[in-house]
């Protein structure tokens, strides 16, 4: 990528909003995202991001990292010039990637995924489950997990006016 294309890709992303930024992400660099995917914060999607797909309501949130390459490969460079190994990811639909995240290459998400924050994601994700940790591993189902949250939950109806959302949350919470 040019210098003035790299500008101009970098100063969109900072004044786009979330449901923005998979639109400059795909334009600049070719990543293939459904609709209605958001990114919450700046993610790296490597060096060869037009082999990552990336299904419909999908969230991607601070820090995550797509690699979809084995950088380790460099010290055998010299003994076999050109070595390489590079893998597509795909992330399924309705996937909420947390906070610094790792997908490694070759990686298939399934559909109605959790990835808890600062996992390590080095096997394919099955469909309808939460999975955590380094390397992430099965935590739940999202049933089990569904039952979990409605037992917790609070339902805000102003989700979209910041000061109604805050005095809603503060009441139901109790909080003062």
């Amino acid at each position: 990528m040019g210098l003035l294309k790299k500008i101009i890709f970098k100063g969109r992303l900072v004044f786009a909003d979330e449901f923005s930024k998979p639109a400059i992400y795909s334009k600049y660099l070719g990543v293939v995202f459904g609709s209605n995917a958001r990114i919450t914060g700046n993610p790296s999607f490597g060096s060869e991001p037009y082999l990552i797909k990336i299904g419909d309501d999908v969230t991607i949130t601070s820090g995550v990292i797509f690699h979809n390459h084995d950088g380790g490969l460099g010290v055998l460079r010299k003994k076999y010039p050109g070595i390489d190994v590079i893998k597509p990811i795909k992330i399924g639909n309705n996937v909420f990637i947390g906070s610094n995240s790792t997908i490694m290459p070759g990686i298939t998400v399934g559909n109605n995924v959790i990835i808890g924050a600062s996992s390590l994601v080095t096997k394919d994700i099955p469909d309808n489950v939460i999975v955590g940790g380094v390397p992430a591993k099965f935590i739940k189902t999202l049933e089990e997990y569904e039952q979990k949250v409605l037992t917790e939950a609070i339902f805000i109806k102003n989700r979209s006016d910041p000061s109604k959302r805050k005095i809603e949350i503060l009441k139901a919470l109790n909080y003062k």
